[in-house]
């Protein structure tokens, strides 16, 4: 178990995030860098991708031991089919890799698997391996592992457009009832709550189509370290950035420090 893996030192650290800061329930990460990472090194841009799998092991690891209770990775846009046939065809392997060696762990450690995206353009090996986690794993309790595959945010946004307008056709909603809580129900993140911190690797400066709408009052934290090199420590880093800052929604400091005090009172009570 993850839980016994965990390292003295570790541990502490751990222990002193859940003391001192106020842990993201949604942690959203775009793991971009890999193929630059490997270039850097004069190797194929595949090995970069074979490197990022390391990461996102001991991330997942983390916050399933933190308690985070929603991670979610951005592992392959609808835009990446763009990119050379070499490299895509060995990003799905990589990926029926992963799930393979990986399933029977997440299982045992509580973890459950989701996906978004429009999934069908896998490979048919990859959608029947993702169907067989997600089944075998929907009613574990722990940290909920999204991966977002073949996904693009304006896609979701358009399909969550065609089913209203369906369903609007067939009676079953009326156009007083489109509003931003009922929209949210024909997304593929339906079933997540929204992004409270977005991790981006590689130094970039945008969120590259990745959960436009569920972003709407999430943290930005942007990182100079390539995906392969980004590991425990520096999700610590992000999620201790996270907890200092203020998050309004709209509103001004005050209301936010009344709404706190409120909060705690309730908690001694």
């Amino acid at each position: 178990m993850w839980i016994n893996e965990i390292t003295s030192e570790d541990k502490e650290q751990q222990s002193l995030l859940k003391s001192n800061c106020a842990l993201p329930k949604h942690i959203g990460i775009i793991m971009d860098g890999n193929g630059r990472w490997a270039e850097q090194r004069n190797w194929n841009r595949l090995e970069g991708h074979r490197m990022g799998i390391e990461s996102v092991r001991d991330i997942v690891k983390a916050s399933s031991q933190l308690g985070i209770e929603y991670l979610t990775l951005y592992s392959f846009s609808i835009e990446n089919w763009n990119r050379p046939a070499e490299e895509v065809n060995g990003l799905m392997q990589l990926l029926e890799y992963y799930l393979r060696k990986e399933i029977s762990d997440l299982h045992k450690n509580n973890v459950r698997i989701k996906t978004i995206g429009k999934t069908t353009s896998l490979p048919l090996v990859v959608q029947n391996l993702l169907f067989e986690g997600i089944e075998k794993t929907k009613h574990n309790t722990g940290l909920t592992l999204t991966l977002a595959l073949s996904y693009s945010a304006r896609w979701d946004i358009a399909r969550a457009t065609q089913l209203i307008a369906m369903d609007y056709k067939l009676g079953k909603i009326t156009p007083e009832e489109i509003n931003e809580k009922n929209f949210s129900k024909y997304l593929t993140t339906k079933d997540l709550p929204d992004v409270d911190l977005l991790i981006r690797t590689s130094g970039e400066l945008r969120l590259s189509n990745f959960m436009l709408w569920e972003m709407a009052y999430g943290e930005i934290y942007i990182t100079d370290k390539y995906w392969p090199d980004f590991r425990r420590d520096e999700l610590y880093k992000a999620i201790k950035s996270f907890s200092g800052r203020e998050r309004r929604f709209g509103r001004i400091g005050k209301q936010v420090a009344k709404s706190n005090i409120k909060s705690k009172v309730r908690q001694w009570n």
